[in-house]
């Protein structure tokens, strides 16, 4: 196999000991960031999908009016 070049066994391990230990690194600080989540940003992920649809309508209608 063409993998087996790149990925040594030494490497495969610590690629799933990384994603594992980020992984669970991330969620330990999503849990503890949480009360500032709820009182920081309340409301951001509406204003973030009306924002970013009104972005992707103009560059729609910018592509439509004047082409490719």
């Amino acid at each position: 196999m063409i993998f087996n070049a790149y990925f040594t066994t030494g490497r495969i391990m610590f690629m799933v000991f990384f994603v594992l230990a980020f992984g669970i690194l991330i969620y330990l600080s999503y849990k503890k960031d949480t009360g500032n989540h709820n009182r920081y940003y309340k409301g951001a992920g509406k204003k973030v999908l009306i924002y970013g649809g009104l972005i992707i309508a103009i560059f729609t209608a910018i592509r439509l009016i004047f082409g490719n």
